[in-house]
């Protein structure tokens, strides 16, 4: 089998680039196709059998450790099995959110880096408080600021001011005190507001509630504890084409379904690899491309992949059984028996392997008629004419 036009094309700009003889790049180019022809499938392989066994057997060798710590302060990051069934379920958000922030050359210092941390890290109301108290006869939230801490973040009283905006409120500033209250006389209604007060974010991105700065080989890297991609990416300094979040249908809304695809091969191989366990790639780049061709990540599961296949014995026989199989009588529902999983059901060869095939033989034109004769043709001078020849009698 010759080797596709882009990985030919490869190897020639790779031995233009190593300054190759054009016997050096012939050994090349045979040994690339040689290692190519190794990783050909027979045809009719059941492959999506091979796949299934290949991610679940090592996956049940999984330790059930939940979190890892990343950097000195301890982001707590989701892996082994529970990260890997967040991955597979398709679930909208991750038990741990987390990013690995990467930092454009240019600013690859650390207090540059460190700037960076800090604007991208939230920082609520409730982090610059000293003190707290509600007034329940003026209807009043009161807030002590440490000025110090305000300070430092690059802001003052009177910004903090403009930052507290809360619908049907007035908020003003007494020196270190921040003063906001409420237009009516509701006691429910202003431990509603406490809350709000707390809450209101004054810097940083939202969702992001620790930003760690770690050397990762000759660079500094963010590890953050919460995600929002498309925020991040506005940031100064920040490298968008490495930067990587765990939340893959935030990658899908930011970057596309073919990122997300990217996104779960590469968190997928990198949870196996850290519990020590080797999976070919290209089963996990199946599983990935089953996931995301219809243009949305689905899940593995009952409301995802196997819940909606084509077959309605294959539904059937994974969950739900009776649901399936009255929802298909009442829509009137044909299975053509394609698969595997409904041929064995029913007893029958499955169309894969050899089982693909059908042998088809050649009738001879000598076929016995049904009046127990045999046809037979002899040559006469006008061409080719039938005769006919009683059978043997059996004694």
């Amino acid at each position: 089998m010759e080797l596709p036009y882009s990985t030919l094309n490869e190897i020639r700009k790779y031995a233009e680039e190593k300054k190759m003889t054009p016997q050096q790049r012939s050994a090349l180019e045979e040994r690339a196709k040689q290692a190519f022809n190794r990783m050909t499938l027979d045809p009719q392989e059941a492959l999506g059998v091979v796949t299934a066994q290949s991610l679940s057997e090592p996956s049940t060798q999984m330790t059930m450790r939940t979190y890892h710590f990343a950097g000195i302060a301890g982001v707590q990051v989701t892996l082994g099995l529970p990260r890997l069934l967040e991955i597979f379920d398709a679930r909208k958000e991750p038990t741990t959110p987390t990013m690995t922030i990467y930092i454009k050359r240019e600013f690859q210092e650390k207090e540059k880096v460190k700037k960076i941390a800090e604007n991208i890290k939230e920082i609520k109301v409730r982090n610059v408080l000293k003190a707290f108290s509600m007034d329940l006869t003026d209807f009043q939230i009161k807030c002590t600021i440490d000025l110090q801490k305000l300070t430092s973040l690059e802001l003052d009283m009177k910004k903090l001011v403009s930052l507290v905006k809360i619908k049907g409120t007035k908020a003003d500033a007494e020196k270190d005190r921040l003063l906001i209250s409420l237009s009516k006389s509701d006691i429910s209604a202003l431990h509603k507001l406490k809350h709000s007060v707390l809450e209101t974010r004054i810097k940083g991105i939202k969702d992001i509630s620790q930003a760690v700065v770690t050397k990762k080989g000759d660079e500094f890297v963010i590890t953050t504890l919460g995600s929002n991609l498309k925020k991040v990416f506005a940031v100064d300094g920040v490298d968008t084409v490495r930067t990587m979040s765990n939340n893959i249908f935030e990658i899908q809304d930011t970057l596309g379904i073919e990122a997300a695809r990217n996104a779960i091969i590469a968190q997928t191989r990198d949870i196996m690899r850290e519990q020590g366990l080797n999976t070919d790639v290209r089963y996990i780049m199946l599983l990935a491309d089953t996931m995301t061709f219809k243009g949305s990540i689905r899940s593995i599961g009952r409301y995802g992949i196997s819940g909606q296949k084509p077959s309605v014995l294959v539904r059937a026989s994974f969950e739900e059984t009776k649901k399936h199989l009255v929802a298909a009588a009442v829509k009137g529902e044909k299975d053509n028996f394609l698969g595997t999983v409904e041929n064995v059901m029913v007893n029958q060869v499955a169309p894969i392997g050899t089982g693909a095939l059908d042998l088809i033989g050649h009738i001879p034109l000598h076929a016995c008629e049904t009046d127990g004769t045999e046809k037979h043709t002899k040559e006469t001078d006008g061409g080719k004419e039938p005769v006919k020849k009683k059978a043997a009698k059996k004694k």
